[in-house]
């Protein structure tokens, strides 16, 4: 008997090994904030769910199943809370300026108009210089972050989660795929800033272990892992209101209707309760985008939904443990990573 090839990541273990994606990132080192830029080759259908108490967002009505508009042009995960909502602005214009975005009501003298969903964490609170004024720099990461998209990019302390911080451990910016037997591909992209813990109590294993694949996040295996009620480990200690979040986006190559794509979202969420504990609490704003390149046709109907929902789910928790596994110290700081422990 033929063995059936294994499920493995993909060429890059990255959100863009899905067909038709880029992803571009900058950084305000001296703020200690950045923006993540996922970009479709074209437009996109996507859908969001919401879990945490205390989100931040932009755009995500547009993408309810029941909308005029099927499709978005760039998702936008930022640092800097309600000051990271302007990154989007420099995407639209960006975005705008070449002709890209919604044209349903297109003519002479009158632009597209650019779809772009984001999410923003609380990172206001890290050190950075935050004497910006009336200019804070969202808008400039934004531009800047769209127009660096390309297949290749950092994780850890890096774009989005620059500023992030995991429980009590430096977060960061985080990804992985996955390339399933029948050639499906999802993959995730998170910014990990949450109020609780992604290892069990004070050891270096994480939550999300049992998903690994290869040593992509330190190959400790699961011998670390056990849990207790009420017993968190390293999450914050002193968590307050809409200062914890972690804001997410997976993606497939598989054609998906809105409402199917609100499904895998759905879904998803649960790679998030399976890497860091606790999850969705009351201060947090947990945000997970879900997206379609439509490079495959559906095949399958809803049970392939399920099993892409299932896989996005699994990518998602090993892209949290990935990255905090790759997060760093800012420069000049004293911040715990995950390498200290």
């Amino acid at each position: 008997m033929t063995q059936k090839p294994a499920a493995a990541p993909g060429t890059r273990n990255l959100i863009t090994d899905v067909p038709g994606l880029t992803v571009g990132q900058a950084q305000d080192v001296a703020a200690r904030t950045g923006v993540s830029v996922i970009l479709p080759d074209d437009r996109a259908v996507a859908a969001c769910d919401v879990r945490g108490g205390g989100p931040g967002t932009r755009e995500t009505d547009a993408l309810a199943p029941e909308n005029l508009v099927e499709a978005i042009d760039a998702i936008v995960l930022s640092g800097g809370s309600v000051y990271g909502l302007a990154a989007g602005d420099g995407v639209v214009g960006w975005l705008g300026a070449r002709g890209r975005g919604y044209g349903g009501l297109a003519r002479p003298g009158v632009p597209p108009s650019p779809v772009v969903p984001g999410a923003i964490l609380f990172d206001l609170a890290n050190g950075g210089d935050r004497d910006w004024g009336e200019d804070p720099p969202y808008r400039r990461l934004g531009r800047e972050a769209v127009a660096a998209a390309g297949l290749d990019f950092a994780l850890g302390t890096a774009g989005g989660g620059y500023g992030a911080m995991a429980g009590s451990l430096k977060g960061g910016t985080g990804s992985a795929s996955i390339v399933a037997a029948d050639g499906i591909t999802v993959g995730a992209l998170v910014c990990v800033n949450s109020f609780g813990s992604v290892v069990s109590g004070d050891d270096r294993t994480f939550w999300a272990a049992p998903f690994e694949m290869g040593a992509e996040f330190g190959g400790l295996g699961v011998a670390g892992l056990s849990a207790r009620p009420d017993a968190w480990g390293l999450a914050k200690a002193d968590p307050k209101a809409r200062m914890n979040t972690t804001i997410a986006c997976v993606a497939t190559d598989v054609a998906l209707t809105p409402a199917q794509a609100k499904r895998v979202a759905v879904m998803a969420q649960d790679g998030l309760a399976r890497s860091i504990r606790p999850i969705h609490a009351p201060f947090d704003g947990d945000v997970v985008f879900a997206l379609s390149t439509g490079r495959r046709p559906l095949e399958g109907g809803d049970f392939t939904i399920a099993r892409i929902g299932a896989l996005a789910a699994d990518v998602l928790a090993r892209a949290v443990a990935r990255a905090v596994f790759e997060a760093t110290p800012w420069p000049g700081s004293q911040v715990r990573c995950w390498r200290d422990l």
